[in-house]
């Protein structure tokens, strides 16, 4: 059995969390890796992690003007982009009333808006080579919704749509797409890399007080290891016919399949009234 060619990564947001630990679990298969970073302080220490393989790059995924000179660049001096991870995002909680519209629009900016920017900066690559694989690293809270992160969800489930349809778009050009929803795994996601509306309407308390003191103290303890997503994103990596949609960890997997199930029940249960729109036959 041959072993596994060597690809050149692209990742955003690789300081820390799932960005990091995919980058390491590719350098330690032998890939290259090309990171984006927003502080010039760390690109050192993530060109030391493997010198010659791993190679950071300063990029703010909302700096859209950057993001084509930045491909075009890796293209030229590093080699063509195989595998694109899109990575960079941050969570925004809060109730939706209590929010403001400019933060909802940083969520999307970042979270979505960032990726579509991305993806069009390296797809037309990818198209002319007839090859590449991107990955979208949306959430559980792409499928799934809880109250109190409906900003977050948003952007979530926006990437979800583009993620599926671009999929369908591209297959036929040997490029495939897919959408990684992680539930709650050990990263900063509930911790520095959350936006934290503050509270003002009483009426809200009973059901947000409670969700945002049992995240707080869930931040750090989540069940999910980031170590293991990495090892299972590389996998989907290297497979021939990977799927446009993977859920990743116990939660995400029970929320999911719930959600589908009461979704049907209700479709079921409105039937009548959906079938009845139709001009007659």
């Amino acid at each position: 059995m041959s072993e596994p060619q060597s690809k050149t990564f692209f990742i955003t947001g690789v300081s820390s969390g799932f960005g990091r630990a995919l980058s390491e679990a590719a350098l330690a298969a032998g890939h290259r890796v090309v990171g984006t970073l927003r502080k010039e302080q760390e690109l050192a220490a993530f060109h030391a992690l493997e010198p010659g393989r791993s190679h950071g790059v300063l990029l703010d995924v909302t700096d859209t003007a950057r993001i084509a000179p930045t491909v075009a660049k890796i293209e030229a001096e590093i080699g063509p982009i195989d595998i694109l991870i899109n990575n960079a995002g941050y969570g925004h909680e809060g109730v939706f009333e209590e929010s403001t519209l400019d933060e909802l629009r940083r969520q999307l900016d970042v979270n979505f808006f960032g990726a579509a920017a991305v993806i069009q900066a390296v797809l037309p690559h990818m198209r002319k080579r007839r090859a590449g694989r991107i990955i979208n690293i949306t959430s559980m809270g792409g499928i799934v919704t809880f109250p109190g992160v409906s900003y977050y969800h948003a952007s979530k489930f926006a990437l979800e749509g583009l993620s599926e349809s671009l999929g369908k778009e591209v297959k036929g050009l040997g490029i495939h797409v897919t959408a990684v929803e992680p539930g709650s795994f050990r990263t900063d996601w509930a911790g520095r890399s959350m936006i934290r509306a503050a509270r003002s309407i009483p009426d809200y308390d009973a059901v947000m007080n409670p969700l945002r003191e049992r995240r707080q103290a869930a931040s750090g303890h989540q069940q999910g290891d980031p170590a293991k997503a990495a090892a299972a994103i590389l996998t989907i990596v290297e497979a021939k016919d990977p799927p446009a949609h993977l859920l990743l960890g116990s939660d995400a997997v029970r929320f999911a399949q719930e959600k589908m199930q009461a979704l049907q029940a209700e479709f079921d249960r409105w039937k009548s009234v959906s079938l009845s729109t139709d001009y007659p036959a």
